[in-house]
């Protein structure tokens, strides 16, 4: 069923899917579940309440699955949820979350996640994403679909990032970034949209020129957030072939939390 290197150790209760590949000097805990194909390397530790998915590759010196560092936390079985064909690099940290919000850290498909890399307790990361060496998520962050986290960003505790956002290296996110944003610098300041990223995924030139016109709007008009909103709507109502994409731009601002980067 599985394959376990004979010095890894892995608990009986542990429950692995057909096809894993456990690697030297590994350990897996009790609480653990590791779906069909997963590769576990060498030296990676997998503990906590810690469900991961299918088609997973998980590199050496990884911890998954650690208590989340956070004092408030008093042992409580909270989790951490990894989804299918992720790529985990070298030195990754991804802690359980707290029972203070979801009780759970999620990421989600197909995320290309690189050295270094830092998930904190509750995040919950989207599907689709690059994690550059050293991006860093403190407590709390929610990242969405198709999201890049160029090197060294770091983003601060309850931030949110909207989809098919771009990062630049060695940013310092305090505040939330609308989806399609491209962004950098510390403090962070945005640049536009980013428009390679979402040429690669299939959008049209249609629907780039309208987010970009969004943009304008949020970004150049000199109009208040609420102004913005509100010419944001006329936007949508007159671009059917980009509505969906101007909708969740616009209504992102409403979920904001800690103001956008603007």
């Amino acid at each position: 069923m599985a394959t376990i290197h004979p010095s890894a150790i892995v608990d009986p209760k542990a429950q692995l899917g057909e096809g894993v590949e456990i690697g030297a000097y590994s350990i897996v805990g009790p609480d653990v579940v590791i779906g069909d194909r997963t590769w576990v390397g060498p030296h990676v530790v997998i503990e906590g309440h810690t469900t991961i998915g299918c088609d997973n590759k998980f590199f050496q010196f990884s911890s998954i699955g650690a208590p989340p560092q956070d004092k408030k936390w008093q042992g409580e079985p909270t989790r951490l949820e990894v989804g299918d064909r992720n790529t985990i690099r070298e030195f990754c940290t991804f802690n359980l979350g707290t029972v203070q919000d979801k009780g759970v850290t999620k990421l989600g498909n197909d995320n290309w996640i690189s050295a270094y890399v830092h998930l904190a307790h509750d995040c919950v990361v989207g599907n689709n994403t690059i994690f550059s060496n050293n991006a860093q998520m403190a407590g709390h962050v929610e990242i969405g679909d198709w999201v890049i986290m160029s090197g060294y960003a770091n983003v601060h505790q309850f931030c949110k990032i909207g989809a098919h956002a771009f990062v630049g290296m060695s940013t310092s996110l305090t505040q939330d970034v609308p989806p399609f944003v491209l962004l950098n610098g510390n403090p962070a300041q945005a640049h536009g949209i980013n428009i390679e990223g979402l040429k690669r995924r299939g959008f049209s030139r249609e629907q780039i020129n309208a987010l970009r016109a969004a943009y304008k709007t949020l970004y150049r008009s000199g109009l208040t957030l609420e102004e913005a909103k509100a010419a944001l709507l006329e936007q949508e109502q007159a671009t059917p072939d980009a509505a969906e994409h101007l909708r969740a731009f616009r209504t992102f601002l409403d979920s904001a939390s800690r103001g956008i980067v603007r």
